[in-house]
């Protein structure tokens, strides 16, 4: 009982009181049917068609006074002695807005009021039958209460489907932020892990310079620089653990080594043992990175991989790392082999949701979504400096 294609209820209720109006002074415009008896219509009988019919604008606000006015004016129309049928649509819309708003007790003493008025009308006529007049009293009260009845469980369903829909669309929402924060308590947690390694790295260094210090001032210079270097990454990844740390459940220290570009070749390995077909391949002259973008890189490789084993099994995925002068660039594409589209979800996802927030993190940008000609594409791309070398992680 709502609006109708955008249209407002009470501009739809007015434009039927209006219609049902109309109809009505049309039908009175025809002379009633021989033997009848009946009136033509005159002042009062078209003031009485206004007052059985103009009442339907307020029918949805105050539908049960509605349907007593409506019987009232009818029975005063009929008792005048005019055609009872010219006000008869009034009232069964009236019986019908009742049975769609109101409980079935209302619904019910709406028609028998109807049925009753209906019964008087054929009584006043010469030519009615009782017992067609009796069942047309019982059928069409009981019709329209159907249908309203109908409606108003239509009504319902609709109404609960949406509160439904909103409620899945909550926990839709709770269930990515979840998933943020969880992913970026994992990525703290490594981040955690890369600083510890810079740490180490400056330890190292820093009792090397101490022992040379003296005997060879020239190893010392270069082992400050190294811990001047390394001390700056090790605060740029400490700013950046605290933009995304989360409190999360304590994790058994890992003292396995950092993931690293080095290790691709182990993993692409790994996939090829649970049956798919992949390929890598390095473009570029391969350099040392700082471990926090190695580690990006590395991490989306794996999920992208983890989602071809998931969704396409047998499709061939070829993964691709691309070292520029200012850039680090990984795609991971595949042909889409027996791909489920449903099971796949460009948008959407704890894994894609990782991704991005690893990229984010390291202000890079990953393009996720199928390919033209088929199949399915993560493509990675990371600023890198160019000033990281081998010597400075090679003490470590």
């Amino acid at each position: 009982m709502g609006k109708l294609g955008g249209v407002p209820p009470l501009a739809v209720d007015t434009a039927l009181a209006v219609s049902f109006t109309v109809v009505s002074v049309l039908l009175g415009q025809k002379p009633p049917p021989e033997g009848w008896g009946h009136l033509q219509l005159d002042a009062v009988g078209y003031a009485l068609i206004g007052m059985v019919n103009l009442p339907m604008v307020a029918r949805r606000t105050a539908p049960v006074i509605v349907l007593v006015l409506i019987c009232g004016a009818w029975t005063v129309f009929i008792a005048a002695g005019y055609w009872p049928v010219v006000n008869s649509l009034g009232p069964l819309l009236a019986v019908y807005t009742v049975a769609a708003t109101r409980p079935v007790r209302t619904a019910v003493a709406g028609a028998a009021l109807m049925g009753i008025v209906w019964v008087y009308a054929g009584r006043m006529g010469e030519q009615s039958s009782m017992a067609t007049v009796v069942a047309q009293s019982l059928v069409f009260p009981a019709v329209m209460c159907r249908f309203g009845f109908t409606a108003r469980q239509s009504t319902e369903r609709a109404e609960r489907l949406a509160e439904l829909t909103e409620q899945l669309r909550r926990e839709q929402e709770e269930r990515e932020q979840r998933a943020v924060a969880e992913e970026k308590g994992r990525i703290a947690r490594e981040l955690h892990d890369v600083v510890a390694h810079h740490m180490s790295v400056i330890s190292v260094q820093s009792g090397m310079a101490g022992y040379v210090f003296t005997a060879d001032p020239s190893t010392a210079r270069e082992a400050l620089d190294t811990i001047s270097d390394t001390a700056r990454e090790a605060l740029e990844e400490m700013r950046r653990m605290l933009q995304v740390l989360r409190v999360g459940q304590d994790e058994p220290d890992s003292y396995s080594p950092m993931p690293r570009l080095a290790r691709l070749g182990e993993m692409v390995e790994r996939v090829r043992g649970a049956g798919v077909s992949v390929e890598l391949q390095v473009a570029g002259e391969a350099r040392p990175l700082a471990p926090g973008v190695e580690l990006c890189a590395y991490r989306i490789v794996q999920e992208a991989l983890t989602n071809v084993v998931k969704h396409a099994p047998a499709a061939r995925t070829a993964v691709l790392v691309e070292y520029e002068s200012d850039q680090l660039t990984v795609s991971v594409s595949n042909d889409g082999g027996r791909t489920v589209p449903a099971t796949i979800a460009p948008l959407g996802g704890h894994g894609l949701i990782g991704m991005r927030e690893r990229a984010r993190l390291y202000g890079g940008t990953v393009e996720i979504g199928p390919l033209a000609e088929g199949g399915f594409s993560v493509r990675l791309i990371l600023p890198t400096s160019a000033r990281t070398g081998s010597s400075r992680y090679g003490q470590s």
